[in-house]
C-alpha cells in the first residue's frame, strides 16, 4: 500500500512539475499581451482583444501553477507556531487541512464542469448527464457562450483550462495528502 502511495506520489509531482515549468513562462506571453496593449492606444488604434485575452492568460498561468506551488510549499502558511512544531504534529495539522481543500477542490470542480458544459451549449440542471447535442424537453443545446465585451471570444477554452487546472491541484493535494499519511508512519517520502 505505501508503495502504491510512494508510486502516484511520484507520477504526479512529475506531471505537475512539468506543467508548472511550462506555465511559468505565462507571464512572459501575459507582459507580451500588455506591451502590446500599451503600444496600440498609444500609436494605434486600441485593440479590442488585448484586455481580455491578458485576463485569461493570468487565469491559465495562476490556475495550471497552483499545483506546482503547493508541490513546493511555496504556499502562504500562518508560519508563527507551524514552523516550531515537530514534524509529526505539522503532518497531523497538513492533513487535516488538505482534507478540507480537497473537498473544496472537488466543489469548484463541479462547478467548472458545469460552467464548461453551460459555455459549450448545455443549459441542463446536471453537467455530467449531456448527452452530444441532443434537444432534451424545451431546453436549447448547442449555441457556444461567449463574452459580452466589444470582442466576443468563445468562453469554454478558459473554462476547460481551469478544469485541467483544478483536477490537476486536486491530484497534487491527494499527493500531498498521502506524503503526510507516509510521515505519519515513519515512511520515505
Amino acid at each position: 500500500m505505501f508503495g502504491m502511495m510512494q508510486g502516484y506520489i511520484r507520477a504526479v509531482d512529475a506531471v505537475n512539475h512539468r506543467v508548472g515549468r511550462v506555465a511559468m513562462y505565462g507571464i512572459f506571453v501575459l507582459m507580451g499581451i500588455l506591451l502590446w496593449s500599451s503600444i496600440s492606444k498609444t500609436f494605434f488604434l486600441p485593440s479590442l482583444w488585448t484586455l481580455e485575452m491578458a485576463q485569461f492568460v493570468m487565469v491559465a498561468y495562476y490556475i495550471l501553477g497552483g499545483p506546482y506551488s503547493i508541490q513546493l510549499g511555496s504556499n502562504v502558511r500562518m508560519d508563527l507556531f507551524y514552523s516550531q512544531w515537530s514534524v509529526r504534529k505539522k503532518a497531523w495539522f497538513d492533513l487535516v487541512t488538505v482534507l478540507c481543500l480537497i473537498f473544496y477542490l472537488c466543489v469548484l470542480l463541479y462547478g467548472a464542469v458545469s460552467s464548461t458544459a453551460y459555455s459549450l451549449g448545455y443549459w441542463g440542471s446536471e453537467p455530467f448527464s449531456y448527452l452530444g447535442g441532443v434537444l432534451i424537453g424545451t431546453e436549447e443545446i448547442g449555441r457556444m457562450e461567449r463574452s459580452s465585451t466589444a470582442w466576443r471570444p468563445y468562453l469554454w477554452p478558459i473554462k476547460s483550462i481551469m478544469i485541467v487546472g483544478m483536477f490537476l491541484m486536486l491530484l497534487q493535494c491527494i499527493s500531498e495528502l498521502f506524503k503526510d499519511v507516509l510521515r505519519l508512519k515513519d515512511n520515505p517520502v
